[in-house]
């Protein structure tokens, strides 16, 4: 005999201490896990007691068959797993397990917490008396449901019967009706087509009138507005074209100043450099003379000291050939130093020169700074991340509606990331030449994180913008404008800023004329 409705029994639940009571899994979890391997229990009811959770709990499956049988499927599962009733009452019972079946007439009559809750919340039933009691219910449905039947359909003749004369009745009005109605149009209509005959005659007299005086005072209307449009138009037409002369005159000469302007800057930048690259060539020339002087002091030096440290007797030639070395070797001294005085001279002018030269860079990296990235020259913001991956990984882990905020939330802190100084994911290698070289140090765990959280294309774009932070500004490690190449990705030289301004300024001249 089993425990109706359907119920089943959980043992061994796992439980623990906690302020002084037992506390184990909730039920809610235990119906979650049953109801994922297909028994569909209604719900999982916790045994407690006054130390708290039992360990047991009650499965209470649906009151029809199929309640049944999940709750045989769900006692077959443990006892497969060797987890069923015999298993848990044998010495073999392991402590980790849950074991579980279905409650029958033994569990019923039981003393404890799962007889007492059985008792108050089922009784006692064979499969056989089930079936009997199902099918005296079905039965006596069935005999209700004909009885029912059987006077719905005497109603519904009588109400048939009652409907056909009163749809008879209605048509018989609605003919009589009609009749009316169509002797009552057309006198109406003789009436009407009479009166409109004599109001259209009076009509007609009276448009024909009005109409020509009307024509006469619209033409005299027109004529007066025609003359007031016409001063009103010259006047205005004057005033506009004067103000326009003015303006396109002011436009043109402030257009002059813009293109002169332009024009000196890149001519400016191209004569600074030529001449930067005519000094480093004098000045590596320089450094050459400089080089072999010193090359021809060491020799005379070395020769002077062989002759000072030779034995003998020194005779007046000796003597002559080192008083002219030490001559030639005062000469060379002389002409070193002046070579070393030039050296520095230049070495200041290359400064002066480089100096110019990055604020003539500084001046382009202005100009350009709001000139759309698809040109072909302009500048890049390096340290900056790209917002893009960002927004893709939005919309593949946000809905919709969420994806542009969360986005903008992830890159604004992606970008505060980057900016600590204190968070540096970078290692240093050595190779066997003794050669250090900073990388990047992809165990870092923010960059792990951000990579198996939003995806590659999220975790390139920190890297590179982390690169480039850490080669412009590793210490502020804050954004650093820079005049850039975007056709060929790197870092655009002064020659090539200056043409493209001069291309620029060549085109806007040709639209212009």
């Amino acid at each position: 005999m089993f425990v109706h409705p359907w119920k089943g029994i959980i043992a061994n639940i796992p439980t623990r201490v906690q302020d002084g009571k037992n506390v184990g899994e909730s039920g809610r979890k235990l119906q979650e896990d049953l109801t994922e391997k297909g028994f569909n229990p209604l719900r999982v009811h916790p045994l407690w007691n006054r130390h708290g959770h039992s360990g047991f709990a009650i499965v209470e499956f649906k009151k029809e068959w199929d309640g049944f049988n999940n709750a045989v499927m769900f006692e077959k599962s443990f006892e497969m797993e060797h987890c069923g009733k015999k298993d848990y009452y044998s010495y073999r019972r392991q402590r980790d397990k849950l074991y579980a079946w279905v409650a029958r007439e033994d569990d019923f009559h039981s003393r404890g917490l799962i007889g007492d809750y059985l008792r108050r919340n089922g009784d006692l039933k064979t499969v056989s008396s089930k079936e009997a009691e199902d099918q005296r219910k079905t039965s006596k449905l069935v005999t209700t449901l004909s009885n029912t039947l059987e006077t719905k359909n005497l109603r519904l003749k009588e109400m048939e019967n009652k409907y056909n004369e009163a749809s008879q009745s209605i048509s018989t009005l609605m003919e009589q009706k009609d009749e009316m109605i169509k002797a009552y149009n057309e006198e109406s209509k003789k009436m009407q087509q009479n009166a409109h005959d004599h109001f259209k005659k009076i009509s007609l007299e009276h448009e024909r009138i009005t109409k020509h005086f009307c024509d006469q005072k619209r033409e005299l209307e027109q004529r007066e507005k025609e003359l007031l449009q016409r001063e009103a138009q010259n006047e205005a037409e004057t005033r506009k074209l004067q103000h326009e002369k003015m303006m396109n005159e002011r436009a043109a000469l402030e257009q002059k100043k813009a293109d002169e302007n332009m024009l000196r800057l890149a001519e400016e930048q191209k004569r600074e450099k030529e001449k930067l690259h005519r000094e480093i060539i004098e000045l590596e020339k320089q450094l050459d003379t400089k080089q072999a002087l010193e090359l021809e002091i060491q020799g005379l030096t070395g020769a002077l000291q062989v002759m000072l440290h030779m034995d003998g007797d020194e005779d007046a030639e000796m003597k002559r050939k080192m008083e002219a070395i030490q001559e030639e070797l005062k000469e060379k001294e002389e002409e070193l130093d002046g070579v070393e005085d030039l050296n520095q001279a230049l070495i200041v002018k290359e400064r002066k020169s480089n100096d110019e030269l990055q604020d003539a860079r500084k001046e382009l990296i202005i100009t350009f700074k709001d000139v759309s990235t698809r040109a072909y020259i302009g500048v890049k913001r390096m340290g900056e991340l790209d917002s893009k991956p960002f927004q893709i990984a939005a919309k593949r882990k946000y809905s919709a509606v969420e994806a542009d905020e969360k986005s903008a939330e992830l890159c604004s802190l992606w970008q505060e990331y980057l900016q600590d100084s204190s968070w540096h994911p970078f290692k240093i290698l050595t190779d066997k030449e003794g050669n250090s070289k900073e990388i990047l140090d992809e165990e870092d765990k923010k960059l792990i994180a951000v990579k198996n959280e939003f995806g590659d294309e999220v975790y390139t774009a920190v890297t590179t913008a982390l690169s480039e932070m850490n080669e412009y500004n590793p210490s502020g490690r804050y954004i650093v404008p820079e005049l850039w190449n975007f056709n060929e990705g790197r870092k655009a030289t002064l020659t090539e800023g200056v043409q493209h301004l001069l291309k620029q300024w060549k085109q806007h001249k040709r639209r212009r004329r």
